[in-house]
């Protein structure tokens, strides 16, 4: 989809996720938050296209996703999604299987979390394809 970008919160946008973009189905763009190592917490804010969304994945140390701008969808493996609006949270357990991106109607954009950042790895698994996507999107 190659729709006008949006800004749709006070974060900044950053650039789109190239690095990333092998595990996501349409645009996304990237932007550190954190920058002092010293710190050891990570946070980037992630912006979503309409219709975009990464793919099933987990992280070995958890993470939590804070909504600051559009809808979006979050779901678990075996759960029904959830529908997500500006200041949810939500807390990720480690090495629990999902996806998030934005509804199909509009840009959606979080702030990404990364818990246990010493010991967290990402383990990317299938794409959300047009059917999971679809019945999340309708929920």
């Amino acid at each position: 989809m190659n729709a006008e970008i949006q800004k749709i919160s006070e974060f900044p946008l950053g650039e789109e996720n190239i690095a990333f973009e092998k595990y996501f189905i349409g645009k996304s763009y990237l932007a550190q938050i954190t920058k002092n190592e010293e710190l050891n917490v990570p946070i980037y804010n992630v912006t979503f296209e309409p219709r975009a969304r990464n793919n099933w994945h987990s992280h070995s140390g958890g993470q939590i996703l804070i909504v600051v701008g559009g809808e979006g969808l979050y779901q678990e493996k075996g759960k029904l999604a959830r529908k997500l609006k500006i200041g949810d949270v939500v807390e990720i357990a480690p090495n629990v299987v999902h996806w998030h991106g934005a509804t199909d109607k509009s840009w959606f954009s979080h702030l990404a979390i990364t818990c246990n950042p010493t010991i967290n790895e990402n383990n990317w698994f299938d794409s959300v394809n047009d059917e999971e996507y679809n019945k999340a999107n309708s929920q």
